[in-house]
């Protein structure tokens, strides 16, 4: 069931993150908050996350979150979805792919989602690519 991003009814299945990763994104987002900042309904959040355009992951207070790193503005990362992509096909899950995204990356140099903020999407999909093999 983890790692599955299904919608069953009105609920959301996504992977529980431990402490340690829940410290590394630092500011995060409820779905209601996405929602305002793209001006977009929840409904429509939770269709963003089932495409995968978009990550999400239950916190361990429980709450459902989303790094407040993946909005600028009132858009989603331009290149976050095709990173988001790469990843799952390498077999990571939701949680797996969280932790790589926030974890320092010292020949990039910061964190892949830094990168992918700064248009360098390129030098992480490479990387993520690398990790397929």
């Amino acid at each position: 069931m983890f790692g599955d991003l299904r919608n069953v009814g009105n609920f959301l299945f996504v992977a529980q993150i431990d402490p340690p990763a829940d410290a590394i994104v630092g500011n995060w987002l409820t779905l209601p908050e996405v929602a305002e900042r793209l001006g977009i309904p929840v409904s429509r959040v939770r269709q963003l996350l089932r495409d995968r355009k978009l990550l999400a992951v239950r916190r361990p207070a429980g709450g459902l979150g989303v790094p407040a790193a993946f909005l600028t503005g009132n858009q989603v990362v331009h290149g976050l979805h095709g990173t988001l992509t790469l990843l799952f096909d390498c077999g990571f899950d939701e949680a797996e792919a969280l932790r790589w995204l926030f974890t320092a990356d010292d020949s990039l140099p910061g964190t892949p989602i830094q990168a992918i903020c700064e248009h360098r999407g390129t030098e992480v999909n490479r990387r993520a690519q690398a990790l397929a093999f």
